[in-house]
């Protein structure tokens, strides 16, 4: 599906589109017609509010009605959609906005003509405003449509989607542009996701991450699996071992002239995740391959920065490998060295992401990075903790950890602070070498997940851990701009952070 986005200034009401999208707000004794929407409720003579109160609205955020029009506008239909209470003091904040207007666009998306020519007359006061609304909308019209097949797909396939965003506001036009780069990032992140395990083995996730290089002009150095062996990459060829398909470590890199700080991510990327000789139970492996979405996350947002070529030097770290069980497989108890010669005891080859990720934060700090940021979907505990639509942040800084959780605000997502208690550390102990992949005992083993990554961070360099374990894949119902699958999780809050340590 193509995807054309603008801006307009003209009254709503008399755009040619095939929808008119509108926001109402809850109170009163009907729903409340929100900004942006004045201009179509005096088509409907001022009764948008009553007409709606009719149809059982209640002005609930994410709420959606459709009304034919009857030529009260020049668009067939109006879909409007809730927005919750009006704010008191202020503008509908860019969060609501961007979800509502995904919910808007996902029941246009489900009708058989899909949604064609859309025109957002949400509340777009602000170009912030204006960018949450057209990210929103075009993040809710994903669909993933890979291995569809018939006449439904192939219109699917070729259906256009014409966005226009009404606004005012000054910088209005750049602020939906970058809504296009971030909408087209995450959408690579939730295609890496959705894609069957079998269609993407590490190669082809290196293969991938080739492609954004050619086209964005990114540097990139693919180490294979003799050479990650060579170079004592014990974590990723452990873990790697007991798969056909070979690890790799992929290094991207964003550089900028004027730029005077470097950020190096480190995404995981395990293609597949069967737990190797500690296997997985059935139920709890039939969505593992998402166990890369950290990987994938940290490829969308190297191609997001350097599209918007932001003044920032950013190094994109890949570790990918499959962790399958074979007569080659790592057992439990075998010692592997990392990179840099750290040596870890593995007493549970489930608990493999921690060990590829150890070997590419070694890595990294050879960058002298300012800032080094991880993300994986790292433990299940996260899920215990935090459920499926928050990630947790931990960090050997609290300042940096606070920053993190500000920049995902920012940028539309949903994160928390977690501690590193140092007393997990002992938990750690190996009898026979520098540490253990995995504590002695159940509790707070996500923060012990995030003890143990912090032992590859050299003293004085700053980190966060993000574990985005249950938000990186949508086992549930579809909501606000988030599909079904793979959601992008992350994504956002990288380019957000790579924007905050970009030279003035």
């Amino acid at each position: 599906m193509s995807t054309s986005l603008s801006v307009h200034t003209e009254s709503p009401s008399s755009l040619d589109a095939d929808a008119v999208v509108v926001g109402y707000h809850s109170g009163g004794d009907a729903p409340e017609p929100a900004s942006g929407a004045h201009d179509v409720d005096a088509a409907f003579s001022g009764g948008l509010g009553s007409t709606l109160s009719l149809l059982g609205a209640s002005g609930e955020p994410e709420e959606v009605h459709t009304l034919a029009s009857l030529g009260a506008v020049s668009a067939p239909v109006v879909v409007a959609v809730g927005l919750g209470p009006a704010p008191a003091d202020g503008p509908v904040d860019s969060d609501t906005l961007s979800r509502a207007a995904g919910a808007a666009l996902r029941s246009l998306s489900s009708r058989p003509e899909g949604a064609g020519r859309v025109v957002l007359a949400l509340p777009a006061q602000t170009a912030d405003q204006a960018g949450a609304v057209a990210l929103g909308a075009q993040l809710g019209a994903y669909s993933f449509d890979r291995y569809r097949t018939g006449e439904k797909a192939r219109r699917r396939a070729d259906r256009s989607l014409d966005l226009t965003v009404a606004s005012t506001a000054s910088g209005a036009a750049e602020a939906v542009e970058r809504s296009r780069v971030l909408a087209e990032a995450v959408a690579l992140t939730r295609d890496l996701v959705n894609a069957a395990p079998a269609d993407l083995v590490p190669e082809d996730l290196a293969a991938a991450a080739q492609d954004v290089a050619a086209t964005t002009g990114l540097q990139i150095e693919i180490l294979d699996e003799q050479a990650l062996a060579e170079g004592g990459y014990g974590g990723l060829t452990g873990v790697g071992q007991g798969s056909t398909n070979p690890p790799r470590l992929v290094r991207l890199a964003h550089t900028h002239p004027e730029a005077t700080k470097t950020v190096a991510f480190v995404g995981k990327g395990i293609t597949f995740d069967s737990g190797g000789l500690s296997l997985k139970p059935a139920a709890s492996m039939d969505w593992m391959k998402s166990d890369m979405a950290g990987a994938a996350s940290v490829l969308a947002a190297m191609r997001a920065i350097a599209a918007l070529e932001l003044r920032v030097n950013v190094v994109g770290y890949l570790a990918v490998a499959e962790n399958m069980p074979s007569g080659t497989a790592q057992r439990p108890s075998d010692v592997l060295s990392i990179y840099g010669g750290k040596t870890v005891e593995v007493l549970n080859t489930d608990a493999e992401g921690r060990l590829v990720m150890a070997d590419a934060l070694v890595r990294a700090h050879e960058d002298e990075p300012d800032l080094i940021v991880d993300i994986a979907t790292l433990t299940g505990a996260q899920l215990v903790a935090l459920g499926t639509r928050v990630f947790a942040v931990m960090s050997n800084d609290d300042a940096i950890r606070d920053e993190v959780v500000a920049a995902a605000g920012a940028a539309g997502e949903a994160a928390w602070p977690m501690p590193l208690p140092s007393e997990l550390r002992s938990g750690l102990d190996s009898a026979v070498a520098d540490i253990a992949n995995v504590a002695g005992e159940r509790w707070g083993g996500m923060l012990s997940a995030g003890v143990f990554l912090k032992e590859f961070i050299e003293d004085g360099v700053k980190w966060a851990h993000l574990d985005i374990a249950g938000p990186s894949f949508n086992q549930g119902g579809p909501h606000g701009h988030t599909p079904k699958g793979g959601t992008g999780a992350g994504t956002r809050t990288l380019v957000r952070i790579a924007e905050e340590y970009t030279t003035e």
